[in-house]
Formats: C-alpha cells, sequence, structure tokens
C-alpha cells in the first residue's frame, strides 16, 4: 500500500501494467495474421483450374449458338431463293406467252426487257442494250392531236416519260421494221416506280394492229369500189333506158338491130362489173380482179 501511495512508483507501474496489455494485444493479432496466411496458403488449386475451363465452355456454346444461326440462314436464304426462281419463271412464263409487246428501258435508256411478241412486232431477234431511237428510228406518232407540220417520233414520246416526268403516254404508229415490213401498232408507254419512288424504267405495251389496219383499208377499199359500182350502175341503167327509147321511136329495122346489140352489150358489161364486184365481196384476196373488172 505504501507503493502505491507513492506517486513516482504507481506511475510506474501504470506504464507497466499498459505496455504488457498492448504487447500481448499485438502478439494476438500477429498469430491472427499468420493464421489467416496460413489458411490462404493451404487452399487447393482446384477452384482456380474451373475458372480456367468456364471461358472455354462459354466459348463452345457460343459457337454452336453461331453454327445453328448460320444454319438458319442458310435455309432462309435458299428458300428465299426458290421463291425468286419461281416468281421469275411465272414472270417469264406470263411474258413469253402474252400476245402483246412488252418493251422494259432502263433509267439509262436502254432496253433491259423484251418479250417474244416485241420482237415479232418490231422485227428484231434481241433488243437488250439498245436505245429507242436505235429501234424505233424515225417512226412517227399518228394522232388527229398533233400537228401535220410538227410531227413527234415514238422515240422522243419515251424520253418524254423517262426524262420529263410524265407518267403515262399513249400512241398509235406506223412502223417499219428492219426488213422493210410496214406495221401499226398502238403502244403505252408507262414510268416504273420504285418503293422509294424513284424512277426505275419505263414499260412499253404493244398491241399490234396491223391486221386491224388491213381489214379497215379492205372496208374502206370496199367503200369506194361500191360507190363507183353504184356510179357505173347508174350510168349504165341510164344508157340501157336511152337505147330502149330509141328502140321503140325507131321505124329503120337496120338502127333498131344495131339499139339492139347495143343494150345487150352493155347489159353484159353490166353484169361483169357486178358479178366481179360481188366475188370481190366474197372471196379475199379477190378485190383487185373484181377493180379490174369494175375497170
Amino acid at each position: 500500500m505504501r507503493l502505491l501511495a507513492n506517486p513516482i512508483a504507481f506511475r510506474a507501474l501504470t506504464v507497466f501494467v499498459c505496455s504488457a496489455f498492448f504487447l500481448l494485444l499485438g502478439i494476438f493479432f500477429v498469430r491472427a495474421l499468420r493464421r489467416n496466411i496460413e489458411e490462404e496458403a493451404d487452399i487447393p488449386d482446384g477452384p482456380t483450374g474451373s475458372l480456367e475451363t468456364l471461358p472455354l465452355n462459354v466459348y463452345n456454346t457460343v459457337i454452336q449458338e453461331l453454327k445453328q444461326q448460320k444454319h438458319e440462314l442458310q435455309v432462309q436464304s435458299q428458300a428465299d431463293q426458290h421463291r425468286a426462281r419461281v416468281t421469275d419463271n411465272f414472270s417469264q412464263a406470263v411474258l413469253s406467252n402474252l400476245s402483246s409487246g412488252v418493251l422494259v428501258f432502263g433509267a439509262n435508256g436502254l432496253v433491259k426487257t423484251s418479250n417474244p411478241a416485241a420482237k415479232a412486232i418490231l422485227g428484231f431477234a434481241s433488243m437488250n442494250g439498245m436505245s429507242s431511237d436505235d429501234i424505233f428510228r424515225s417512226a412517227l406518232v399518228q394522232t388527229s392531236e398533233r400537228n401535220v407540220d410538227q410531227p413527234v417520233r415514238i422515240a422522243d414520246e419515251i424520253h418524254t416519260v423517262l426524262r420529263e416526268g410524265v407518267k403515262r403516254r399513249q400512241v398509235n404508229a406506223e412502223y417499219r421494221t428492219p426488213t422493210g415490213e410496214t406495221r401499226f401498232f398502238s403502244m403505252t408507254v408507262s414510268q416504273v416506280p420504285a418503293v422509294d419512288g424513284s424512277l426505275l424504267g419505263v414499260a412499253c405495251l404493244i398491241t399490234d394492229l396491223s391486221e386491224l389496219e388491213g381489214i379497215r383499208k379492205q372496208q374502206q377499199m370496199h367503200g369506194e369500189l361500191s360507190a363507183e359500182m353504184a356510179l357505173q350502175l347508174r350510168t349504165s341503167l341510164t344508157t340501157i333506158a336511152g337505147y330502149a327509147q330509141q328502140l321503140a321511136s325507131n321505124r329503120d329495122p337496120e338502127m333498131a338491130q344495131q339499139l339492139a346489140v347495143d343494150i345487150a352489150q352493155e347489159a353484159a358489161q353490166l353484169d361483169r362489173s357486178i358479178g366481179g364486184f360481188l366475188t370481190a365481196k366474197t372471196i379475199p384476196g379477190a378485190k383487185a380482179t373484181g377493180a379490174a373488172a369494175g375497170r
């Protein structure tokens, strides 16, 4: 008790106790740290190996998925190609069997597609890569709305639709093939727009009117022949009537005989003219004979 009552001894004892406490505390922490280090050192290498194999498994999985997607894309591509071939074959079959000609010009003004009917009407074995100037040359549009002093070429109408933004043109034309045959046709020139509204080219739908034009000219010729025949018939009947009146009032036997001969000749001529005209009306190609007989 006397020792604790001494301030110097008490202070020395307090310092000793605190130092001993902190020393024991430090020893405890050092041992705990050493224990943790030893436990970490004793951890086996197995987990490290599994971590290394994890990216390889993921890589293989991704590769398999990519292969599956590639296979699906190939199947889809083959199906699309098959549908495209079927559609193209169908379009080609339709174009090949159309009686009207189809001629498609691209945006550059050159032919991209033509069907057999167009080749037959225009007289070309192939028109791919040709321009409208090469095909139609100096062929002119036939329409009552055009001034005769200002003829318009068919090629110019196609250029109008292709270059000036006009959506459609309807033209009638007389055309001469490269071999010199004359054709009459009606043609509709229309724009071919793309999905985005841009112009892909123009399509020409050609209807051959040569046979109808031949029938029209034949009917016109028959009409003219009919008018000529009517005039000739009227003239012959007037002549026969005049001969008959002279024969009725004439007492001279020789004059009466001559008038009878003239009446017979005029009647025979009238019979030949009418017979030739009727033959030309019923037999194709005989109109020239009928016309010659009428003259």
